[in-house]
Formats: structure tokens, sequence, C-alpha cells
């Protein structure tokens, strides 16, 4: 590999002559700039501001520009003559454990090669000794035109070296954090370690950029001419308001199932019923709400969904008899009213030909009893000579 820096590492009174290779390469995909109307190539020019011309790379020096807008030139004699004791040198400063460093102060990565057959025993010496120490070196160097700060640790039987940003650097994380309190079940922890266990057993080697090996297999397909876009089926949006719970639940078993282990397993359900409610993950505060999504009863035991099938079934039965019970009332009535509005004439009729039957039949009553007392009058006419002619003798 090739080297970017040469110098060496001051240890003490021990200087190492070092090679500085670098440790990491961007495997990113870049394009080019082309005019769409026949593909030539669109390229920047530097041009002076002041006179309008291109300017070549010998032509352009270094400036600093102050805050009214004027530059003041500086030249490479002039970074030369600075005091910079680590123009050239790796200087170490201390040894600290390598917790005390922040992830965020980490930068650009790079190998240390011992240069030359001496340097090969005192670049050994420090290796072992942070290896032994278990500790990283801090140190201060220069590379590209200004005075970093790094971390030497060990990776297999080489001295790696990581840049690292400068302590005023690193942003306070102001207003980052969620505002309001927000509170956080057992439940939920649970859940989360559960799947932190699941997803954390991958193997970083294993870690592939699918992104750039789609962008290559597309720029390939095109320069044989097979390329044929095909339709890709747009991600759903989230919403808003989720169930945490259950997607910590889903979250586990899908990682589970992705790695051929079982994905419905106790641990998944069990922190979820205990927890189970009307609770939010929101405390009093003014912070993120979360509001529970009625799970469906596959996720309950076969009890409670008997319980859910019979209390549904009741319910049904019920509805089902109260229903026909108004239909039957109602069809009851409407038959009743139709059957007195329709009765009413023939009532009135019928009446009629009662009272007038009625009538008749008491007139005949009546003419019978007049006849009765006729007859009786005429017997007794007839009867009253022989009764004289029996009485005179």
């Amino acid at each position: 590999m090739r080297s970017i820096w040469n110098g060496a590492i001051s240890f003490g009174l021990v200087s190492i002559p070092i090679k500085l290779v670098n440790a990491t390469e961007s495997h990113s995909i870049s394009f080019r700039q082309i005019h769409l109307a026949d593909g030539g190539r669109v390229r920047y020019r530097k041009v002076c501001e002041l006179d309008g011309e291109e300017v070549s790379g010998a032509e352009i020096g270094k400036g600093y520009e102050e805050a009214d807008g004027s530059i003041i030139p500086i030249t490479d004699d002039d970074l030369a003559q600075l005091p910079l004791a680590t123009a050239k040198t790796i200087e170490i400063m201390s040894f600290v454990p390598a917790e005390e460093i922040d992830p965020l102060q980490m930068d650009a990565a790079y190998y240390l090669a011992a240069n030359g057959p001496t340097a090969a025993k005192p670049y050994t010496l420090l290796r072992e000794a942070l290896k032994r120490s278990r500790k990283v070196a801090i140190a201060k160097y220069a590379l590209r035109g200004r005075e970093r700060l790094g971390m030497l640790r060990v990776v297999d039987d080489v001295i790696a070296m990581h840049g690292l940003l400068w302590p005023d650097e690193i942003r306070a994380p102001e207003g980052v954090a969620p505002e309001g309190s927000v509170s956080v079940r057992d439940a939920e922890l649970d859940l989360a370690d559960a799947l932190m266990a699941t997803l954390g057993e991958v193997e970083m080697a294993s870690l592939r950029d699918d992104y750039r090996e789609a962008v290559e297999a597309m720029v390939t397909a095109k320069a044989g001419g097979a390329f044929e876009p095909s339709e890709v089926a747009a991600a759903p949006a989230g919403g808003q308001v989720i169930d945490l719970m259950a997607a910590l639940e889903k979250s586990v078993r899908a990682a589970k199932a992705s790695r051929g282990e079982p994905g419905s397993g106790a641990e998944a359900d069990g922190p979820a019923d205990a927890g189970s409610g009307s609770e939010t993950g929101s405390g009093s505060g003014s912070g993120a709400e979360v509001t529970p999504i009625r799970r469906k009863a596959a996720a309950a035991s076969p009890k409670a969904v008997g319980g859910k099938k019979s209390t549904a079934a009741s319910a049904k039965k019920t509805a089902s008899a109260s229903t026909k019970k108004t239909t039957a009332t109602t069809a009851a009535k409407a038959t009743k009213s139709s059957a007195k509005s329709a009765s009413s004439p023939a009532s009135a009729k019928a009446g009629t030909v009662k009272s007038t039957a009625a009538k008749s039949t008491a007139s005949k009553s009546t003419s019978a009893k007049s006849a009765g007392t006729t007859k009786k009058a005429t017997t007794a006419k007839k009867a009253t000579p022989a009764a004289r002619k029996r009485a005179s003798a």
C-alpha cells in the first residue's frame, strides 16, 4: 500500500520511523456530470474573480479570508516557519483506557507501518506494551497543513491510528433530546433487551452495501444493452400512532425467523401480557404519546379466545332473538291495525243487520203474543155457552 506521510513516532526518548497508510477506502459509486443532449462531460473551470481569466494549479495559492471579506495571502514558507513540533512526528502524550474515548471524536483511520529494519524493534515494543496495558495512546500529529489529534491502538499485529476531532469540535446535544417527561415500562425494556440480544449476533464481515452492488449491476447491464427497468413497490409510510409493545414483539419474532430460530417464544408474549392495559408510554408531561392498539385474539390464550367466542355467540343470539321479537311485535301491531281499519265498515254493517234482526224478532214475539191472547179470548167465548148449559142442568 502507498504511504501518504513519512515521519516518526515519538515515544519518550524512543523514536520509531513509520509510514502512514490509509486503513480505509471508499467504495461508493461516483457519477460524472454530462450534457444530456450529447453526453459530453461537464467540467469546472477555476476562474479568477478579478480578471475573469482561467488559472492553472501552479498559479493557485492559499489565502485567509477575514470577516470583512479581505484576503490575506499565506504561503508555504509562512507555514513552514511556524513552531510546529509535530510537523513530522506523531508525539504520544499519554495512555488512557479505550473506554474514555468518545466515539463521536473518531475520524479517519490509518495503519502505521515500520519504516525500515531499524524500526522493527521499537515498533514491536510499543505494540506489545499497548496490548499488555489494554490502553490506547493519545498523540498529536500534523497532516495536510494542520495539527491533529490521534489515538493509537493495536489491530492484529499492526499499530493503527484513528484521527480524533478536538474536544471543542464536538457540539453539545442541546435541544436534541425529546421534550417533557417520558416513562418506559419494564415490559417494554424486556422486549427491547430481547431484540438487542437477537440483532446483536450478526457477523460484521457479512454486512454488504446492497445499494452499491445494485448500482454496479445496473451499470454492467446498461453497458451490455440488457438493462430492463423494473417497478419497485413503494414502502408503506409509517404511522404516527403505534403500538410500541406490538412493534417490539413483531421485531423480535422477525429477527428470530430470519435466523431460523423459533419466532413465537414465550419471552416475546409474556412481558406484553404483563404490561397490557390502557397505560401508555408517556408520562405526565407533554412528551411523545404512544397509544395502545387492541391486538387480535391470536395473541391471547385459547381459554380467552373461547370466552370471547362464547360471549360473541351469546350476544349474537340475544340480538337475533331481540330482532325477531321486535319484528313479530311490529308485525302483530301492523296486522291488528290493518284488521281494525279493514273491519270498521263491516262491523258497522253487521251491527245494523243485527239490530234489524233483533227488531224483527221482537216484532214477531209481539205478534205471537197478540195471537195467543186472541186465541185464548176466542176459546173463552166458545166455552161459555157449554159451561152455561152444564150449570143450568
